[in-house]
């Protein structure tokens, strides 16, 4: 590599003079030349649009990746431009574990079949999870690091180098006014008395070689006015296209709302379906009649509506040859039941609720229906009534109000 030590001397004494200028500018020692009003506007607005750009990026980022060392990790991945490993969601990695206790627990026991429906329900969640980061990151995260990376790098290296014509510019019109002002002193007091060697020749006046001077300094100004010129047209049409840039990020931003709108929508169908399923099942879950733990109070209004009116405890009948125990059996003929004298109840659904089979009722969100219990039923379930139609309930879909 060839070292060319006068073009290092060269660029040095630039690079000093253009600090020594700027600094005198800022200290209100020099003038400078100001741009116009809509230059400056776009300049504003530019560094803005870089500032909330770089802050909604990083945000983001902590969004779809909360863990530091992980969004680390694919930084350090993305700069030596190596594919980022797959990593498991939070949501998959619950699943396994949750299906890695139903084997252990015994997938047949009450326990382990809840471990399995919940489990499965996790895996489909991370899934959506998963889906939904890279659908953020290629159609949001991917042009706002575009923009940051390509477009931003571009407008800062043509600003700098407007930055430079400027001072470039400046420096000229300081030194023209200075060759004026000495060309103006020569001329109102001549010297013809300069002794020169013998070996000048006097060719002219100090008041002529002020005016080479001063012709010399307005060709090396109309360069540099003109140099300057078209870099800020340059520099210009370029912050002009900010603009583009912020459509451009509102339709990306429109497609993220968009992918976190499906992920939600996903989430809660997979949830109220897993409700559903642990509702509906709900009947192998009986609890420990010789718990001696002492009751929870109700702290929200699903475990509000589990409390209901006391009802005398009537023995099962046992079942007989031929006849069979309806309630015992968890077999429902809706035509057989009767509501009890009291302990009756009004009832607001909470869920939409598709009935299993007939000796369900299928409930609406928001209706009022009649519910009350029967001695030896399930106390998950309810009887509902609407109407003259009757039907097993699940108490997690309903508010009990009175």
């Amino acid at each position: 590599m060839e070292f060319n030590v006068k073009k290092l001397a060269s660029d040095a004494g630039v690079f000093f003079s253009r600090a020594m200028q700027f600094t005198e500018e800022k200290l209100g020692q020099a003038e400078k030349t100001e741009l116009d009003a809509h230059f400056e506007n776009l300049l504003a607005r530019a560094d803005c649009t870089k500032n909330w750009t770089e802050k909604i990026l990083r945000q983001t980022e902590v969004l779809l990746q909360p863990n530091p060392s992980a969004r680390v990790e694919e930084f350090l991945y993305e700069k030596l431009d190596r594919k980022v490993p797959s990593r498991v969601t939070n949501g998959e990695l619950l699943a396994q574990y949750m299906t890695e206790a139903a084997n252990d627990f015994g997938p047949g026991t009450p326990y382990g079949k809840t471990l399995i429906k919940v489990g499965e329900t996790q895996r489909r969640l991370g899934a959506a999870e998963r889906e939904f980061i890279h659908s953020a990151s290629i159609n949001f995260l991917t042009p706002l690091r575009n923009f940051l990376e390509g477009d931003w790098r571009t407008i800062s290296k043509e600003r700098r180098i407007l930055q430079n014509r400027r001072l470039d510019l400046d420096a000229c019109k300081a030194r023209l006014k200075k060759a004026k002002a000495a060309e103006a002193k020569a001329a109102a007091v001549p010297d013809f008395q300069e002794t020169r060697p013998r070996n000048y020749v006097l060719s002219a006046s100090a008041s002529a070689l002020w005016s080479d001077e001063v012709e010399k300094a307005e060709h090396e100004l109309r360069l540099t006015q003109t140099e300057f010129d078209r870099q800020a047209e340059v520099t210009r049409l370029l912050l002009e296209g900010i603009s583009s840039t912020h459509v451009n990020h509102l339709r990306c931003l429109h497609e993220f709302v968009e992918s976190q709108t499906n992920y939600y929508a996903q989430c809660y169908q997979f949830m109220l379906d897993l409700q559903k399923q642990l509702g509906r099942f709900s009947g192998t879950f009986v609890g420990n009649a010789d718990s001696t733990s002492p009751a929870a109070a109700p702290s929200s209004p699903a475990v509000a509506a589990a409390t209901l009116p006391a009802v005398p405890t009537i023995p099962v009948v046992p079942t007989i040859v031929g006849v069979p125990n309806t309630v015992a059996e968890g077999v429902l003929n809706p035509n057989e039941v009767k509501p009890p004298a009291s302990g009756t109840r009004k009832a607001r659904v909470l869920y939409d609720y598709e009935a299993a089979d007939s000796t369900e009722l299928a409930l609406l969100a928001d209706e009022m229906i009649t519910v009350y219990s029967l001695p030896g039923m399930d106390p998950d379930w309810l009887i509902g009534e609407r109407g003259n139609q009757k039907g097993k309930v699940p108490v997690t879909y309903l508010e009990l109000l009175s």
